[in-house]
């Protein structure tokens, strides 16, 4: 089928949610999240393979084993593109954004060399400043960045607020509106990851994957 949007009982079911995290409320509407939430998604992810490449939903489960929050249901669908993207539905609306949001040691490395020296760390500003002007965030990604200048550069460095980074992530946020709908939700999505591609392609081409051995 074709993507249409999401109905508004997608945001109905987050929100309910996010006011009753449990085992209880999900089981009772698992139909709601296959029909309203998941098959959009599914519709949507099939049209952008073409020119983005495969999706992958992540899933529904918190991995809890870790955390102080034991809520076992995210609040939030989401998937990732091959070609870097990411796509959120929640109660708060649509987002999109892509990157990398955490630089493994080697990666970091490799970015802040690129990140400091001329001409790659000139064209990254020139990149992120053609990003922005379309009102998108371009950001930190998972962590903070660094209050002080990394090991081995100057705290003076014209590109010092890069060099602090330790992932780079573009951005953007739209809150719920009739068009959400709408086939013109794909709209916004698309053009968001065709805006960003010189961040990917930046990224792909100075840091790229990690070379580091799975543990």
């Amino acid at each position: 089928m074709a993507f249409r949007g999401w109905p508004v009982e997608a945001l109905e079911f987050y929100e309910g949610l996010e006011a009753d995290n449990s085992r209880t409320y999900w089981t009772a509407r698992k139909d709601m999240y296959e029909r309203d939430v998941r098959a959009p998604m599914l519709e949507l992810l099939a049209e952008l393979e073409p020119e983005f490449g495969a999706g992958k939903l992540f899933r529904p489960h918190r991995d809890v084993r870790f955390s102080a929050d034991k809520s076992p249901y995210k609040t939030a669908i989401g998937a990732t593109l091959d070609s870097g993207g990411y796509v959120q539905l929640s109660a708060r609306g649509l987002a999109a954004g892509s990157g990398m949001y955490v630089l493994a040691p080697d990666q970091l490395a490799r970015y802040r060399q690129a990140a400091a020296g001329d001409p790659t760390g000139g064209s990254l500003r020139e990149v992120i400043a053609g990003i922005e002007r379309h009102g998108i965030e371009v950001g930190p990604g998972a962590h903070p960045p660094l209050k002080s200048a990394p090991r081995g550069y100057p705290v003076d460095h014209p590109r010092i607020d890069l060099l602090r980074y330790k992932g780079l992530v573009a951005w953007r946020q739209w809150p719920v509106a009739a068009w959400l709908g709408t086939a013109a939700a794909k709209r916004r999505v698309v053009d968001f990851l065709r805006i960003v591609r010189p961040l990917d392609e930046w990224l792909a081409t100075h840091v790229g994957p990690t070379t580091a051995e799975p543990r």
